[in-house]
C-alpha cells in the first residue's frame, strides 16, 4: 500500500507512474473518498464542539424550559455525530479497499518497458556447457533414469503434477538441504518452519489479495487459502507488531511447498517439470532499516547468486522493467539459469525490494532508538532458490553421455557420497482397472 499523502499531493505523479506500469488504480476515487472523509469528520469535530459546549452551558442554565430545550439539541447532535461516525467507518472501509488495488511505486531507476521483452540482461555469469554428445532435455533423462513418473503423478492428481521416485526425490531433497544450510550458516539466515494455510488477511498483507485471487488455491468451507510462497506466511509473522530497531534487520529462510493456479500456455511448457500447480522453494525474506534496503537488495542478490555459484550453473542477471515488476515490488532483479538440454533460460529468483509497500498493509513498523513515532520497516524476499527449475538445470547441465547424471560437489556429502545418479531399480508400467 503507497502513502494516501503521496496520492493527495501528488496525484498525477502518481498516475504518470502507474502508466509506466500499464496500471489500472483507481486514484480519482481514492482522492474522491478521501476528500468525502476530510469533509466528514471536519463537520463532526464542529458538531462535537457544538456539543461539549451545549452541556455545559446547560449545567449553567437555571431557566427549565430553556435547559429542556437545550437537552433536545443535545441531543440531537449526539445523534448527528454518531451518524457520522458510521458514515466515516464507512468512507474509511471504501478508501481502503480502494488503496489495496493500488500497485507500488517503481524506483526511479527501473526502465520502462511493457512487459518482460524490455527487461535487461545486466550480466551474465559462466561459460554456457559444451558437450561431446547430443544434450537431451531433462524429461527424457528423468523418465530414461526413472526418477521422475509422469504417469503416475497425473494419475493421483491430473495434469501438471508428477512424482520424484528414488534418487530424483533425494536429490530435490539434498538441493533443499544445502540451500537451507547455505543461507543460516554462511548468510545469517534464522530458519523456519511456517504453516501451508493461512488466513485471508495473511495474503493482503503481502499483495496477494484482493488482486490475485483467482491464482489461489483456498478451502471451500474456512478461511484458509493454500500459500504460493513462503514470502506469504513469513512476512506476515510480524504483522501488527511494533519492533525495537535494535532488532533490525531480520533475516528469515524457509522451505515450503507453494501453490499456484497458474495459466499454463502450450507448446515448450508443456513438457517436464517447468510448471505446475505444486512446487518447492527456499525462500529468503528479510525486514529491515528503511535506509539500508538498496543495500540489502544488493546483499540478497549476491546470497541467490552464491547458489548458483555452488551448483556450478551458468546464469544471468536480469533488471525487470516495470511491465514485469509485478504489484508489490518497487525494484526486482531476476536469475535465470540455461537448461543446456531445453535450450532454455530458467527463472530461478526473483529478487525484490518492497520498501514500505507490505509493510503498510501489514502494519509491520519498528521504534526508532533515539525516540519519535514508530515507523514501517522495509520487506525484501528472494528465492533461494525455486525448485524443480534448479532440479532441471543441475540435471540437464550435468548429464552424461551414458545418460546418467553427476552429482554436483557441494551435494554429495548430502547423498551420502554418492557422485553419480543412476537407472533407478525397476518396476511396472502405471496401469488402470
Amino acid at each position: 500500500m503507497i502513502d494516501l499523502r503521496l496520492i493527495r499531493e501528488q496525484p498525477e505523479q502518481i498516475k504518470a507512474a502507474l502508466a509506466t506500469l500499464d496500471a489500472d488504480a483507481p486514484i480519482d476515487r481514492i482522492l474522491a473518498l478521501d476528500g468525502r472523509r476530510r469533509a466528514l469528520v471536519t463537520e463532526n469535530e464542529a458538531l462535537k464542539a457544538e456539543l461539549n459546549q451545549g452541556s455545559k452551558s446547560v449545567g449553567r442554565t437555571k431557566d427549565a424550559e430553556a435547559r429542556q430545550g437545550m437537552i433536545v439539541r443535545m441531543r440531537e447532535l449526539g445523534d448527528r455525530i454518531a451518524a457520522r461516525d458510521e458514515e466515516v467507518k464507512g468512507v474509511d472501509a471504501e478508501l481502503h479497499e480502494a488503496l489495496l488495488r493500488v500497485p507500488n511505486l517503481p524506483l526511479p531507476h527501473v526502465p520502462v518497458g511493457p512487459d518482460e521483452s524490455a527487461n535487461v540482461v545486466v550480466a551474465e555469469h559462466g561459460a554456457m556447457p559444451a558437450f561431446s554428445f547430443p544434450a537431451k532435455p531433462h524429461w527424457e533423462l528423468a523418465e530414461a533414469l526413472g526418477i521422475i513418473d509422469f504417469e503416475r503423478g497425473i494419475k493421483i492428481s491430473g495434469s501438471r503434477f508428477y512424482v520424484l521416485r528414488g534418487d530424483g526425490a533425494r536429490l530435490q531433497r539434498a538441493l533443499i538441504a544445502w540451500m537451507l544450510d547455505l543461507h543460516t550458516q554462511r548468510h545469517g539466515y534464522q530458519e523456519v518452519y511456517p504453516p501451508y494455510l493461512v488466513l485471508e488477511q495473511t495474503l493482503v498483507g503481502t499483495g496477494n489479495l484482493p488482486k490475485f485471487g483467482d491464482a489461489l488455491f483456498r478451502d471451500a468451507e474456512e478461511d484458509k487459502w493454500l500459500i504460493p510462497t513462503a514470502e506469504v506466511p513469513v512476512t506476515n509473522l510480524y504483522r501488527e507488531e511494533i519492533l525495537d530497531e535494535a532488532l533490525l534487520p531480520i533475516y528469515h529462510v524457509a522451505y515450503t511447498a507453494c501453490f499456484r493456479r497458474e495459466q499454463l500456455s502450450a507448446g515448450r511448457d508443456v513438457r517436464g517439470i517447468k510448471r505446475g500447480y505444486q512446487f518447492d522453494k527456499v525462500e529468503m525474506v528479510k525486514l529491515v532499516h528503511p535506509d539500508r534496503s538498496s543495500e540489502e537488495h544488493r546483499r540478497l542478490l549476491g546470497e541467490a547468486e552464491a547458489v548458483l555459484q555452488g551448483l556450478g550453473l551458468t546464469y544471468r542477471t536480469l533488471q525487470l522493467c516495470t511491465g514485469d515488476l509485478g504489484f508489490s515490488a518497487a525494484d526486482k532483479l531476476d536469475l535465470e539459469t540455461w537448461a543446456a538440454g531445453s535450450g532454455e533460460w530458467l527463472e530461478v529468483s526473483s529478487c525484490g525490494n518492497f520498501l514500505d509497500f507490505q509493510a503498510r498493509r501489514a502494519n509491520i513498523r519498528y521504534r526508532p532508538e533515539g525516540g519519535g513515532r514508530p515507523r514501517f520497516v522495509h520487506t525484501l524476499n528472494g528465492s533461494g532458490l525455486a525448485l524443480p527449475r534448479t532440479m532441471i538445470a543441475v540435471m540437464e547441465q550435468y548429464q552424461r553421455e551414458d545418460g546418467t547424471i553427476a552429482v554436483p560437489e557441494v551435494l554429495r556429502p548430502y547423498l551420502g557420497g554418492q557422485e553419480v545418479i543412476g537407472p533407478q531399480p525397476p518396476i511396472g508400467p502405471a496401469r488402470t482397472g
